[in-house]
């Protein structure tokens, strides 16, 4: 029972559970010889999972083609979470503009793009664990850039709400793909810091439109705004060409972390082919692939997966209680800070504050800065707790040292809340709602999704893309809804009283981890034993 997490006696290779630390060659790990396995460059870190040595598998690019992918990477969540909430300034007179309500214009605008995310997420992972990432990922970024050009040249009501559907639609993949893609190329004491800069991504471009947007809609037009984000998507496009080449990839490597009854070969018999070769890794003649190759928009990659079976598989995940909780975590999580950027303008906007529309906008700065501060702590504190756990449990890693980050999450993340309701209420002068207490939820935030979505792939990491595609349809179903009602929230109990509630929930749903973190390891057991991913 390592640190209170209890074993599961039913199979001797638990999916997530894997070898970390190298020991003396006298030593073996459930029956596999040390001498088979590989390690990074100091001899002492063994690499989860197991690279082949064909020179195209992603696990063995080069350090600086992988940095290229997550800066590609990086760059395009931000322009994803940019894009969303970039027109939340010019809501009253885009609406007057157009002739409608102004409830009417967020619903159909906004909640038109939120509902197509969800949509969008199932589709396009469909699309990619049947063809692969980097067509899907080409294609909606060049929608994404298209849509943004339509929006700044919508005549009518009805194309401009279209336009922004469309752009829903296309923002997808770079919400829901990318954890997938982490997995794809990064080992498991290295996706830590890679996945935070997923999420630095995402919510630093939420919190960074607002204001820069802001100050272009007021100086110039929401047209020119429009323009911007278009451009940022072109200059994403070309990102993603040059550094994100495909990386899904079929192997044949030791499998040590996917839970098979034996360890085998991805794609061989089983462990004794190894075990009878006079070398301790696989032998590869495939040439390296060619810079120009790399650059071609398909690379022929294709699973011969039903299209009808990837599309429903995502919700057979939900039956798994990683991803179940995950859900939960994750929905609350973002949808809650969905909801802060729809009432900054109700909040800010009225007495005493009386902020303009860029003064509002520039309250998020401080949950950029905020989301920074989580990125740079997110290695030591996400990779550096795995790394020392699984070296003080005989070097056997488990996915559940993943989710003691999830303090953080409860200690910032729900105090921010309860003292951004009491202050908002209070009027406390703007310092302490803005500085304070919006910088201790979005640093909690980015520590707390960071440990979520770490632990979800590590805990399917061959059905990530799958994971994060049901993951990523429930959290935006529900922040659709929670467009719908927040603001009527806050005017009929209080803004006090709607975020005490909020912060009670998302403590709650943060003591779940207490139980993941114990059973866990029974519950992935399980989950293989019951074939649920597999059943279809």
């Amino acid at each position: 029972m390592p640190f209170g997490i209890l074993e599961d006696t039913n199979l001797e290779h638990i999916p997530g559970t894997a070898p970390l630390h190298g020991h003396s060659d006298t030593d073996n790990y459930s029956g596999i010889d040390p001498g088979l396995l590989k390690y990074d460059r100091t001899g002492k870190i063994v690499l989860v999972p197991q690279p082949s040595d064909s020179p195209n598998d992603p696990y063995n690019w080069s350090r600086m083609k992988k940095e290229l992918f997550t800066i590609a990477y990086g760059w395009g969540c931000g322009c994803v979470g940019a894009v969303g909430p970039l027109l939340g300034g010019a809501f009253v007179p885009l609406a007057a503009q157009f002739d409608v309500s102004l409830t009417t214009f967020v619903s159909a605008v906004q909640g038109g793009a939120i509902a197509a995310i969800a949509v969008g997420s199932l589709l396009f992972n469909s699309l990619a664990v049947k063809y692969g990432k980097r067509p899907v990922y080409l294609g909606t970024t060049l929608g994404l850039m298209v849509s943004c050009f339509w929006a700044a040249e919508a005549k009518s009501f009805e194309s401009f709400v279209a336009s922004r559907v469309f752009c829903g639609l296309c923002m997808a993949p770079l919400e829901a793909l990318v954890p997938a893609s982490i997995s794809d190329i990064w080992f498991v004491h290295e996706r830590g810091f890679r996945t935070a800069i997923f999420n630095l991504g995402v919510l630093g471009g939420i919190n960074l439109a607002v204001p820069i947007a802001a100050v272009i809609i007021q100086y110039a037009s929401y047209h020119e705004a429009l323009y911007g984000m278009g451009g940022a998507f072109a200059l994403a496009f070309l990102l993603i060409f040059f550094c994100m080449p495909e990386s899904a990839f079929k192997r044949e490597a030791l499998n040590i972390d996917t839970g098979e009854s034996k360890v085998v070969l991805e794609g061989k018999a089983s462990l004794e082919q190894l075990e009878h070769t006079p070398s301790t890794t696989l032998t590869s003649n495939e040439a390296r692939a060619s810079w120009l190759k790399d650059l071609l928009p398909y690379s022929g990659y294709v699973n011969h997966v039903p299209f009808w079976n990837t599309l429903i598989r995502p919700f057979y995940l939900l039956a798994s209680p990683p991803v179940l909780w995950a859900v939960l975590l994750f929905t609350t999580c973002i949808s809650w800070l969905v909801g802060i950027s729809l009432t900054l303008s109700q909040i800010f906007s009225a007495p005493p504050y009386n902020f303009s529309v860029v003064g509002v906008g520039a309250t998020n700065l401080s949950s950029f800065v905020a989301s920074v501060l989580g990125t740079i702590v997110a290695g030591p504190l996400i990779d550096g707790l795995v790394t020392r756990m699984s070296m003080r449990n005989g070097g056997i890693f488990e996915p559940e040292f993943r989710l003691p980050i999830m303090v953080t999450y409860l200690l910032f993340t729900s105090t921010g809340f309860f003292a951004w309701g009491q202050s908002s209420a209070a009027q406390d002068p703007w310092p302490v709602p803005v500085v304070v207490c919006l910088g201790l939820i979005n640093f909690g935030v980015q520590l707390g999704t960071t440990g979520v979505v770490t632990y979800v792939v590590d805990c399917h990491r061959e059905k990530a893309g799958e994971a994060f595609a049901a993951m990523n349809f429930v959290k935006n179903m529900f922040a659709f809804g929670l467009s719908f009602y927040i603001n009527d929230w806050i005017s009929n109990q209080g803004v006090r009283n709607c975020f005490f509630a909020i912060g009670g929930i998302t403590m709650g749903v943060t003591l779940f981890t207490i139980p993941m973190y114990i059973f866990g390891k029974r519950a992935r057991g399980w989950v293989h034993r019951r074939g649920f991913a597999d059943r279809l």
